[in-house]
């Protein structure tokens, strides 16, 4: 009997011994910088043990490729601020206050703010988009708008033809029956900005002041959307959107505020949404997946966008080279704004080449 306690008691020793050597699995403790003012902690690449002899590379390269304004945070401060050039229509350098258009990359901030609806209990993803935008906001029959849901809108799914004249015009009209929805993925923006119109049509309010109410006072982004055609694209400066990454890098979280309480609705804008395009959520671009698709083709391609990038990075990306970036195994926020470094749409060959001469810094990737 006094073999079996010595026995028992070396086991429980061993496994307290084990649990005290399980390293902590929580991610460094994030900064937050003020809501207001200008105020924002930062790192230097040496603290943080970065080869410092290759961040001249980096800052040729983004120089060369049109880059206006890029900044890199970790662990919520700033390691990098760099600005390049000159605010093209006044012909003054670009700098901190400097006012940039997100293009697509906005997108990121319309589907945050749809999962803020829904946590509300305005709307539901998973009803009929007619419900919140009225009946005929389609050609299509009302049978085959009924099918139509606002998460086909959020999936880019909705099976409206792409292939119209303008892919911007989401007048009814323009937006005709292609394939079943769910059926076929295609970067359509027609039926992404009607979205602005299920947030007004289920909560009563503009589309600008819900955005300001529920999401840009709380973390202290500054900015305005403005209709341009018939997009509707948000302008800031790069701290605005390298702050709307450090939200969505805590998990919708704000120095102890509750900006994204459905963390159900979050984790799902950030994962695969579909099977169609691997790489895409909610609007975000996941990196990592084994098949992905890019905008106005119907091919698949294999592998991830960003093959030097992590795995679990994920991006609001946009026309000409637009990036907000999340990194949750560096705890990073990617951020870039700029002209177009090549010809594509959207530049995700120059966003891996960024990460290529990164790869050289960052003291492991």
């Amino acid at each position: 009997m006094k073999n079996l306690v010595y026995l028992f008691s070396f086991f429980l020793l061993l496994f307290s011994c084990t649990e005290k050597q399980v390293p902590d699995p929580r991610p460094t403790e994030l900064y937050f910088p003020p809501v207001t003012g200008s105020t924002w902690e930062s790192s230097t690449p040496a603290s943080l043990g970065w080869n410092t002899s290759e961040i001249a590379s980096l800052k040729t390269l983004l120089e060369d490729g049109g880059t206006r304004a890029f900044i890199i945070l970790k662990d919520g401060k700033i390691v990098m601020e760099e600005y390049f050039g000159t605010r093209l229509e006044i012909s003054q350098p670009f700098d901190q206050n400097s006012l940039w258009y997100w293009a697509s990359a906005g997108k990121t901030l319309t589907a945050t703010l749809v999962g803020i609806a829904q946590e509300e209990g305005y709307l539901n993803i998973q009803n009929p988009s007619s419900d919140y935008l009225g009946k005929g906001w389609t050609s299509l029959s009302e049978s085959q708008e009924n099918e139509i849901k606002v998460w086909h809108q959020l999936t880019m799914t909705s099976g409206l033809d792409d292939g119209v004249g303008n892919r911007d015009d989401f007048s009814a009209n323009n937006l005709k029956y292609l394939a079943e929805p769910g059926s076929r993925w295609a970067y359509h923006n027609a039926p992404y900005t009607l979205l602005d119109k299920v947030v007004e049509g289920s909560t009563g309010r503009s589309f600008p002041q819900y955005f300001n109410d529920k999401l840009a006072s709380k973390i202290g982004m500054t900015g305005s959307w403005q209709r341009i055609d018939f997009n509707n694209v948000f302008f800031s400066n790069a701290r605005s959107m390298a702050r709307f990454g450090l939200l969505i890098l805590a998990n919708g979280e704000w120095d102890g505020n509750s900006v994204i309480k459905d963390k159900v609705y979050l984790q799902q804008m950030l994962s695969m949404s579909q099977n169609l395009n691997q790489g895409y959520g909610y609007l975000w671009w996941l990196n990592g997946s084994d098949t992905f698709m890019v905008p106005q083709v119907q091919v698949t391609l294999a592998g991830s966008y960003a093959p030097n990038a992590p795995s679990d990075m994920i991006c609001g990306l946009g026309r000409d080279g637009q990036y907000v970036c999340v990194i949750p195994s560096q705890n990073m926020v990617l951020v870039r704004m700029g002209s177009n470094p090549d010809r594509n749409l959207v530049p995700i060959t120059f966003l891996n080449d960024i990460w290529q001469v990164l790869r050289n810094i960052l003291p492991s990737v």
